[in-house]
């Protein structure tokens, strides 16, 4: 998530933080599955993690999303201070949620680099509990378990699955990948949005993921003028529970086998490569699967250092900055059938500094909101 704790960022004249947390989608909190779940998944990653490791020997030996990230936060932060500069200068943190820069290190870096105003900023531009809000009960947490007061005004960019930023840097990629395709066959494409799969326990709790997949998938597709046949599809499932359908590989044989070969892969919840667009895509669906069913796929780029796709970000932080809202609309209602208590007290952390954001815009200067106070 973007400090702009890449999630954070300065407000007036105040030092603006990005925390930039992003994390692996395929360990899913034990918090947003079933208790089975939960006690079968140090089994599950026992056996799979050697053959994790081999897949990211193949890709070149680690995961390259720290890379991006911290090019993406650069990038946006030297954006905001020229688009938005009376609230420069901006600065990000990246934070993770299971591989280093852990977020809680970030944040205790926050801390003592002084940082008064702070954003949550969500690297995933689709919301889901098992990403986001796992990422946010994270920093809720480490504020209950810690007897001392932050001097930080946390806001939240919790999802912003159709801005138009996004929506046109996705759509820019698919017209270029687009031409990978012969002259002959470009028009008989059919395009396969992949997101990352979730189980189905966790969307029969009311989470908003899928249509909000669906939706930025929609956005696009409206930017393209419906130019192809198009279909939303799902990756990497783990486990045994029951997962969103269809999976990506059964989407690519169903289609194969009813006469369309020619087929366009686009990371549509990825907001940079890693090992499920370099890896599962590029190589288990493209070069694998692409030859045993004898298909014609193509991957679009992965948005990494777009430069409209930057725009986006500085936009989104910009918007957020002016709108004076701790938190969004969506975010302040938990599922309907959440049974994870820290999901309702993280969400009251960070709507607790709704008056203290809202005292802040009457008075940016911090020296000078102090004095009133004090007065």
């Amino acid at each position: 998530m973007m400090s702009v704790l890449r999630q954070v960022c300065k407000n007036a004249e105040i030092n603006c933080k990005v925390l930039l947390q992003t994390k692996y989608l395929s360990r899913l909190q034990h918090q947003c599955l079933s208790l089975n779940y939960s006690q079968l998944g140090p089994l599950i990653a026992k056996r799979r993690t050697p053959r994790i490791q081999e897949q990211y020997s193949k890709i070149g030996g680690g995961s390259p999303i720290k890379h991006w990230t911290s090019i993406q936060g650069q990038r946006m932060v030297e954006l905001l201070d020229r688009i938005s500069p009376q609230t420069a200068p901006h600065k990000y943190y990246v934070g993770f949620r299971y591989a280093p820069p852990l977020a809680e290190d970030s944040i205790e870096e926050m801390e003592n680099d002084g940082i008064e105003r702070a954003i949550a900023f969500t690297q995933y531009p689709q919301y889901t509990c098992s990403t986001t809000g796992s990422s946010l009960n994270g920093i809720y947490k480490y504020y209950a378990q810690r007897d001392a007061p932050t001097n930080m005004l946390w806001s939240v960019i919790d999802r912003w699955p159709t801005h138009p930023g996004l929506v046109e840097a996705v759509a820019d990629n698919i017209k270029d990948a687009l031409q990978q395709f012969s002259p002959d066959v470009q028009s008989d494409v059919v395009i396969l949005f992949s997101a990352h799969s979730l189980p189905l326990k966790v969307v029969e709790r009311g989470d908003t993921y899928p249509s909000e997949v669906a939706a930025t998938v929609q956005r696009v597709m409206e930017y393209l003028n419906f130019s192809h046949p198009y279909r939303l599809v799902w990756q990497s499932k783990v486990g045994p529970l029951t997962w969103l359908a269809p999976q990506t590989d059964d989407a690519i044989r169903g289609l194969v086998t009813r006469g369309r070969k020619n087929l366009l892969l686009v990371p549509i919840a990825f907001t940079s490569d890693h090992i499920e667009t370099l890896y599962e895509m590029d190589m288990e669906y493209i070069e694998e699967l692409g030859t045993e069913v004898g298909a014609n796929i193509k991957r679009s780029k992965s948005l990494n250092d777009s430069s409209t796709f930057i725009e986006a970000l500085a936009d989104v932080v910009k918007s957020h900055l002016v709108s004076g809202k701790c938190v969004s609309t969506q975010l302040s209602l938990r599922c309907p059938s959440c049974i994870n208590i820290n999901c309702k007290n993280m969400r009251e952390f960070f709507q607790s500094y709704q008056p203290l954001l809202e005292e802040s815009l009457k008075e940016p200067d911090p020296l000078k909101r102090r004095a009133s106070q004090l007065s």
